[in-house]
């Protein structure tokens, strides 16, 4: 059982196991035509307000992969909310007899951070603790591949503006890993590890390497971070969505997406931006498209 097959990380997981032969089903919040998955594993919703139905989901599944979690709160989607929905979760894996958890989480988190998304992946950790059920926890640093949204709408970025606004003095640290190599680690981990790749990069060598991978080296203008967090509004309001959230921003500025442990992932960022520079940031990608319009809160 995979959460969000058809969103990202999941997706990557849940296509890793189907290359293995493996059954997979997946509680999800939307079917998805246009993913390769479609109609390839077995779904059921991804609900919280009917517990019965969801340990019925989850019934005959040996191990369920956990990718849910939500990226900034919005309207009812609140951290408290997504803590309680995922401790629901792991309530009902055990009362379905599910054999083990696999949750993805993030790099860092700490129940005494000050930024709410660390501090609420933290204790969704010690949720899962207290659960009862066999478990193992990955922790990625950024997530970069096909589709992701971080990198591709730095590339957007670049390609439509004549400058980048890089927050701060654009020296956090960041320490990119493939979706790929997310997968693997997965379904592969035994206890808690890091998910980190290869290389690492301030923001500001990470932005300048999209730059030259989309052929467009733009003017890196350094502003305060709130200057940078009301440009971004001013784009996320054109956009219809939200670019930058001030979690994001600090965590980035404290180098909160660096691991301190060796390397897992192999995938070199540089080489995929070399691939993929041609296509990348083509296309603007919606967060509140893929995972919030047309969806009730869960």
């Amino acid at each position: 059982m995979v959460t969000g097959a058809f969103s990202y990380t999941g997706s990557f997981i849940a296509q890793r196991l189907f290359d293995d032969g493996v059954r997979v089903r997946t509680l999800t919040r939307r079917d998805d035509p246009s993913s390769p998955l479609h109609g390839k594993v077995e779904t059921a919703p991804l609900q919280f307000a009917d517990r019965a139905a969801l340990v019925e989901s989850l019934r005959g599944a040996r191990c369920l992969y956990n990718t849910y979690w939500v990226r900034f709160e919005r309207g009812g989607t609140t951290f408290d909310r997504a803590v309680r929905n995922s401790a629901l979760l792991f309530e009902a894996a055990a009362e379905a007899g599910v054999e083990r958890i696999v949750h993805v989480s993030v790099t860092n988190p700490s129940e005494d951070s000050p930024l709410p998304y660390f501090r609420g992946k933290a204790r969704v950790e010690r949720a899962l603790g207290e659960s009862g059920v066999p478990q193992a926890i990955v922790r990625p640093t950024l997530v970069f591949g096909p589709r992701d949204i971080l990198v591709n709408n730095i590339a957007w970025i670049l390609r439509h503006f004549p400058v980048f606004v890089v927050p701060g003095d654009g020296s956090g640290r960041v320490q990119p890993v493939s979706a790929e190599d997310v997968a693997e680690i997965a379904v592969t981990v035994r206890g808690t590890v890091e998910a980190s790749g290869p290389e690492e990069y301030s923001f500001g060598e990470l932005v300048r390497l999209v730059a030259a991978a989309v052929g467009h080296r733009r003017r890196l203008v350094h502003a305060p971070p709130r200057v940078a967090l009301a440009l971004g509004a001013v784009v996320g309001a054109a956009r219809r969505d939200v670019v930058l959230t001030r979690d994001e921003l600090e965590g980035l500025q404290a180098s909160l997406l660096v691991s301190a442990d060796p390397p897992r992932g192999r995938d070199s960022f540089r080489r995929w931006l070399e691939r993929s520079g041609s296509t990348l940031g083509r296309r603007y990608v919606s967060e509140l498209e893929r995972n919030f319009r047309g969806y009730a809160p869960v």
